[in-house]
């Protein structure tokens, strides 16, 4: 369980000399894997991996290996991923920036039609055709 705020434990990184000791006295401060991290967004929006993998029109082996953490999705695909879960514009930013990738940017047209389809709450595949239309890549694509 966390406790302190990170710029809290920024300014106890900065001040602490020796960085495996802080590694050691801070271990219930660090993040839990994204592969857990989705898992636990799959239960709370009462989803199943079958239920993505058939909403992203994918494998299931793809779904199986980034939810079993032998695989770390795309950029792309982690929105793919949470457009399908039904993530909000704040869930979304939050979950790249978690997974490691920059948040979705209103200048960059690709962004912005994925910003603008989970403002509107458009499906996967409507995301998809939208982008397509707009000359972009799709957000998940086994073609």
């Amino acid at each position: 369980m966390q406790n302190k705020n990170t710029e809290e434990l920024f300014n106890n990184l900065k001040r602490d000399p020796d960085v495996e000791q802080f590694i050691a006295n801070n271990q219930n401060e660090f993040s839990e894997p994204l592969h857990v991290y989705l898992t636990k967004l799959l239960k709370e929006k009462n989803l199943t991996k079958k239920f993505l993998y058939e909403e992203l029109n994918c494998q299931p082996a793809h779904i199986y290996h980034i939810f079993s953490g032998t695989k770390k999705p795309s950029r792309e695909r982690l929105v793919a991923i949470s457009r399908a879960m039904k993530l909000n514009l704040q869930e979304t930013q939050y979950l790249l920036r978690y997974g490691g990738y920059g948040i979705l940017y209103p200048r960059n047209p690709w962004d912005a039609v994925v910003i603008s389809s989970i403002e509107h709450n458009l499906s996967v595949a409507d995301m998809n055709e939208l982008l397509r239309q707009l000359g972009e890549l799709p957000i998940f694509n086994e073609e």
